[in-house]
């Protein structure tokens, strides 16, 4: 505990933007929010008082920077996972522990894990030469996706394969991969959920994720059109793989729709890119819900707080013209409503910047505010 206001401190590991919106979560709750940071300039460093500065990889620094936090999660889930087991085994309170976390960490072991629990996953295959690649697109026809086991994030990681050249090209590189068939999706959907070392849980509505490039660009709250049955489904089955995994915190489903039902792509132990619009457009963000959960607190509500909520994402756009904050400020006279959040971060190209919120009764109208006003930031226009 904080001796200065006797409530808890919780330890982040990573100094990202999830980082930066969990502090103001915190403070809301009177919390303390410690965040190992590999630098003063990450986004989270550059507001949180209580920040360490070392690297995720370096165990030492992960002991040094859990002494008297009541629990210690994560910003990110690069973390090795006999750290955390090591950190575990020394008593402590680490959420979602390695036992969990493993299986966001490496996508060889998602899919057998998600296969056991009979979960609805693409046929895929582990990638030793790339002739087991062919063999794979044999029998599924080309082209197939291929996934490195380990990172990756925004498109990165991910390849979309059409030939055996191709495929020889990519296992040359000596990157351990999985291999997967193509989805034919409709689109794509998260369900969101959070749960606590009592094993309560709550869970979001389902949100439908526009990606372009890899990267995802708006989330749609909640995905329009999709039947009653098929929400609770996803809702379900993320509630479910929340139980079977031990998970602790938020666990972000990404899933495929498809004309047969619902197919699991990746998964996520953080507050999440899809979860962004709770700030304003859930009764409880993900982000104080996350902090709920590893404090074992009970959940709060996940009520929408208007029938139509859109987050878009603001990448870094072209060099030069009007200033951020010129942007700004005729954003805000255009529209009043939207609610901006910048992540403190350097502009560069298609960089993740900051996001854009706009809630309403109209998910057409509202979408078309928010993709105007990601727009006007990102490029001037």
């Amino acid at each position: 505990m904080d001796t200065r206001t006797g409530l808890p401190v919780v330890g982040m590991v990573g100094g990202g933007q999830l980082a930066r919106m969990t502090h103001q979560a915190a403070i809301s709750l009177g919390q303390s929010l410690r965040v190992l940071a590999e630098s003063p300039d990450d986004s989270a460093a550059q507001v949180i008082a209580d920040v360490r500065i070392g690297t995720h990889t370096d165990l030492a620094a992960l002991r040094e920077f859990a002494k008297d936090c009541d629990a210690v999660t994560f910003d990110h889930e690069h973390v090795p996972t006999e750290h955390i087991a090591a950190l575990e085994a020394e008593g402590v309170r680490i959420y979602p522990g390695s036992a969990a976390l493993v299986f966001a960490q490496d996508k060889g072991k998602m899919r057998e894990k998600l296969a056991e629990l009979g979960s609805p996953v693409p046929r895929w295959r582990p990638v030793t030469d790339a002739a087991d690649l062919a063999a794979f697109a044999a029998e599924t026809g080309w082209p197939v996706v291929a996934k490195a086991t380990r990172g990756g994030y925004d498109g990165k990681g991910v390849w979309v394969l059409s030939s055996p050249d191709e495929a020889q090209r990519l296992v040359d590189t000596g990157t351990p991969l999985i291999v997967e068939e193509k989805v034919p999706l409709r689109r794509e959907l998260a369900a969101l959920v959070a749960r606590s070392p009592y094993g309560q849980v709550a869970a979001y509505p389902v949100v439908e994720t526009v990606q372009r490039d890899g990267i995802c660009v708006e989330v749609l709250a909640p995905a329009p059109d999709l039947s009653d049955e098929r929400a609770v489904a996803a809702q379900q089955l993320a509630i479910d793989l929340a139980h079977a995994l031990g998970v602790v915190g938020l666990l972000a489903v990404e899933l495929f729709e498809t004309d047969a039902g619902i197919v699991v792509n990746e998964l996520a132990m953080r507050p999440h890119n899809s979860g962004h619009w709770s700030i304003e457009g859930a009764r409880t963000s993900q982000f104080e819900q996350h902090l709920r959960a590893v404090l074992d607190y009970p959940m709060g509500s996940t009520a929408l707080t208007a029938p139509a909520v859109v987050m878009a994402n603001v990448l870094g756009g072209p060099s030069g013209g009007m200033s951020i904050d010129e942007r700004l400020h005729h954003l805000f006279a255009a529209d009043p409503g939207a609610r901006v959040h910048f992540y403190g971060k350097q502009v560069r190209p298609g960089r993740k910047i900051g996001h854009v919120t706009v809630l309403g009764d109209d998910m057409t109208e509202v979408r078309a505010r928010a993709a105007r006003a990601a727009r006007w930031l990102q490029e001037g226009k």
